[in-house]
């Protein structure tokens, strides 16, 4: 029997951050719950207890049932029947031991029959069905709509459809469109008003839909006629049982194929508007994109955590020359770079997700009362640190998922380009994570930010000022000279964009930066996992052997790069 939680002791030492205090309290009001239902949480260590028996059902379901479904729902993927997608058998059983369990809606809360769980352990959940089927974590990971919908809704809408989830009820987010992929402004798909009714009417098509034909909805539709851009779109949300959508066809994918992409046609399908008008793309749908990019995050740190098994269980059986592989220099050292890697980014996924935490948790809190003067301030810190962490764990969790699932598929050989092994899957399934939610070059646009804005620089400062043993002190110098290295390059750059005409100079050296104070950041964030657990001192030096290495690259290309190179510049340093 395997339990992909109890197996990984990462997750636990998550789970029980010093942080994690705070963000309980602040979900759980007080406890409040305690009186209404008899399994809601009387403290913090009864929450903590809570989450980890959770946690224990997740990982078993995806040991024992996911895992083993995997490469049959690979194989037979979903198919269109009558307009309607009928999901793969192991799916189709996936989806039924989770909703059984009641971990659907798992972080609703729990008038809605959810279990009002945070999003920490809601993450992890995601980590291990992603581990478990890639393809299957993106039919779990959108009941983030859910959460959208509790948080903009109106109260009739919400009493309407969130009780629905923890019943087994799918979602999707219908967003993109044929001519509308990553410039959702330009969304096409009509939304009319009757009046009479008090109902909108949709009518268009959507393409590269995940999960397209789910129970319930949101559709990114354009309510203001005669507009061309953001300020004419609305959100809606779509009751399948209304049976005004039809599937015209799944797309054939390169990987994740027990998720059904699906382009859909709307036929005037009565829906209800979430929020208000004009705001689906300017709020709602960034609030969306946000948790999506999250749960991209969780998706690549789990396929980065099967293709790394993978490779050490193939490598330890695997002999050649009179030994197993794992014992050659070469491959030994691509497992041990690869744990490192696996390590830092689970850091920084989980660093991102207390973030997110915090500052959800403060908007409901502030529903129920009025935030004080400091609460305000904290909301606002977590609110910053969560918009600029999050393209960047998007961003480097997927590049990472990829290049770690590539060295597994190397350390296999031959065998790993057959069928035969997992690790061909896992290679074709970790593809997608640079590509949908956002592009890891748009990924760079967002994160930018981060830099010019010095909010990663902030958050940098207040790493240092954490205690660090002296047998670790020259790990925390050489994270000094990083970030100063960082610094001297982005004034190099900053000083020479200011002379140019547009931020062209700026854009060719966003991913490089970016990259450095990301290199920084889980530097700083294994270095403080150290100080709690010294068997992460390890993964923490390997690490940082990489980082310094590669931000040294970075460096040294942004110092000798010449401003005309690429053809594109005209004036001179």
């Amino acid at each position: 029997m395997s339990n992909f939680y109890s197996d990984n002791k990462d997750l636990n030492f998550h789970l029980t951050h010093p942080l994690m205090k705070k963000i309980v309290d602040l979900k759980e009001h007080n406890y409040a719950d305690a009186d209404q239902y008899d399994y809601a949480p009387k403290d913090f260590e009864d929450t903590l207890d809570s989450y980890n028996k959770v946690l224990e059902i997740v990982g078993d379901i995806c040991g024992n049932i996911i895992d083993p479904n995997a490469e049959s729902v690979d194989q037979e993927g979903p198919e269109v029947i009558d307009g309607h997608v009928k999901y793969a058998r192991g799916t189709a059983e996936n989806h039924e031991a989770l909703t059984k369990a009641g971990l659907v809606g798992m972080s609703l809360p729990r008038k809605y029959g959810g279990l009002n769980f945070s999003m920490v352990p809601y993450v992890m959940a995601a980590e291990l069905v992603s581990r478990a089927d890639a393809g299957f974590a993106n039919i779990w990971g959108l009941q983030d709509c859910a959460e959208t919908i509790h948080e903009f809704a109106s109260d009739e809408i919400k009493d309407e459809f969130l009780p629905r989830f923890n019943k087994g009820a799918t979602a999707a987010m219908d967003l993109t469109e044929p001519d509308a992929g990553s410039d959702l402004q330009a969304v096409q798909l009509k939304a009319t008003y009757n009046e009479k009714e008090d109902l909108w009417y949709l009518n268009g098509v959507k393409r590269f839909i995940t999960n397209g034909d789910a129970d319930v909805s949101l559709v990114l539709a354009r309510s203001e006629s005669g507009t061309v851009d953001g300020r004419g779109l609305s959100l809606f949300v779509y009751d399948k049982a209304d049976n005004a959508l039809s599937v015209r066809r799944i797309e054939n994918k390169l990987g994740i194929k027990g998720s059904p992409t699906c382009e859909l046609v709307f036929t005037n399908a009565p829906a209800k508007l979430v929020g208000n008008r004009k705001m689906g793309l300017i709020k709602y749908v960034m609030s969306l994109m946000n948790g999506a990019r999250l749960g991209v995050g969780a998706q690549s740190v789990g396929i980065a955590e099967a293709a790394y098994r993978e490779a050490v269980e193939y490598a330890a059986e695997r002999a050649q020359f009179g030994k197993t592989i794992d014992r050659f220099p070469a491959i030994y050292e691509m497992l041990t770079n690869m744990d490192a890697k696996v390590k830092a980014v689970r850091s920084l996924l989980y660093e991102t997700t207390r973030f997110v935490d915090i500052y959800k948790s403060y908007g409901f809190v502030s529903e129920q009362r009025k935030l004080d003067k400091d609460e305000r301030q904290e909301m606002k810190h977590y609110t910053k640190l969560a918009d600029a962490f999050t393209p960047l764990l998007k961003l480097i969790s997927s590049e990472y998922s990829n290049s770690i699932a590539y060295d597994s598929l190397q350390i296999h050989g031959g065998s790993g380009f057959m069928k035969d092994y997992p690790i061909e899957r896992i290679y074709r399934d970790a593809r997608i994570t640079t590509i949908y939610e956002g592009t890891s070059q748009l990924q760079v646009v967002a994160a930018i930010r981060g830099v010019t804005t010095n909010s990663f620089l902030k958050q940098i400062r207040e790493y240092e000022k954490v205690k660090i043993d002296p047998e670790y002190e020259f790990l925390k110098r050489k994270l000094a000279e990083m970030t100063a290295e960082y610094e001297n390059c982005f004034n190099i750059v900053d000083e020479i964009n200011d002379k140019a005409d547009d931020n062209d100079y700026l854009d060719i050296h966003a991913r490089r930066l970016v990259e450095m104070a990301g290199n920084i950041i889980m530097g700083w964030l294994l270095l403080i996992d150290t100080m709690r657990d010294k068997n992460y001192a390890k993964n923490t030096k390997v690490f940082m052997k990489m980082a310094y290495a590669e931000n040294a690259e970075k460096s040294a290309y942004i110092k000798n790069f010449e401003l005309d190179e690429i053809g594109m510049f005209k004036i001179h340093a």
